[in-house]
């Protein structure tokens, strides 16, 4: 197990970074990572694989909702997805994830959450995680990976075995999900996390009271979670997560 690094732990992750379309920050764009940084907070971003393997920092599967385009950001090449405005965003366009870390460069903490590309959290994985892995040589500021697809997980340790990993988990409600009823009862109760070695989950904020997510801390996994939106609701995750994913409202945390 590679430990997450403590700040994980103090800063607060500003989920896909501290975005707000009203004032101009774009969900997991420039702006919002500036304004994440001038805070203090930790960033959690998602990365997708653009048509010639480029990790690119963008949270859906298709451009649709983010931008004025259409269709799959997969079969979009780099150099055509870097000139697509994100909405909302006064021209700034979608990052490269090599273009985020560099922007970030160490000061605050990167939470990067691979997006599952086999569409089903089955083994069809590989390209973006050696992609992503790549794009980690050589930086040096506090960063972890984590992924919903086991095998995602699995397949980015072998390529980054010197990076912390993780799982983002979730209560799988089956009519939220794109998969089986099978796949969710399956992956509902963490069963990867051994097996794995991971050192980290982040879990879906309103099932923080499952079993299993106490005795996965009670074996020393750090326990995050997701996505918080008001003081009222951090103070319920607190009583069980050690650190909060958040949007729409400003945490405190200690200097």
């Amino acid at each position: 197990m590679i430990p997450l690094p403590d700040v994980f732990r103090t800063r607060p992750l500003a989920h896909r970074a501290l975005h707000d379309v009203a004032s101009g920050r774009p969900e997991n764009g420039h702006s919002a990572i500036s304004a994440a940084m001038a805070h203090g907070y930790g960033i959690e971003i998602d990365v997708q694989l653009s048509a010639d393997g480029v990790a690119v920092v963008f949270h859906d599967y298709a451009l649709d909702r983010l931008t004025d385009e259409r269709g799959p950001v997969r079969l979009r090449e780099w150099s055509e997805l870097s000139t697509i405005p994100l909405a909302g965003g006064a021209g700034e366009c979608i990052p490269s994830l090599a273009q985020v870390l560099a922007q970030v460069a160490g000061k605050v903490p990167v939470l990067i959450e691979i997006k599952d590309q086999d569409g089903a959290m089955g083994r069809d994985v590989g390209p973006l995680e050696n992609a992503v892995a790549r794009d980690l040589i050589g930086y040096g500021g506090p960063v972890a990976v984590m992924s919903f697809n086991p095998h995602s997980v699995e397949a980015f340790a072998k390529v980054s075995p010197e990076t912390p990993i993780g799982l983002t988990t979730s209560a799988y409600v089956v009519s939220e999900w794109p998969l089986t009823a099978a796949t969710c009862d399956r992956l509902r109760e963490i069963p990867d996390a051994d097996r794995l070695n991971i050192s980290f989950i982040s879990h879906e904020a309103s099932d923080l009271g499952r079993p299993r997510v106490a005795a996965l801390r009670d074996r020393g996994c750090a326990i995050l979670c997701w996505t918080v939106r008001s003081l009222a609701q951090e103070d319920k995750a607190r009583e069980v997560a050690a650190n909060i994913t958040f949007e729409g409202y400003l945490p405190e945390f200690p200097a």
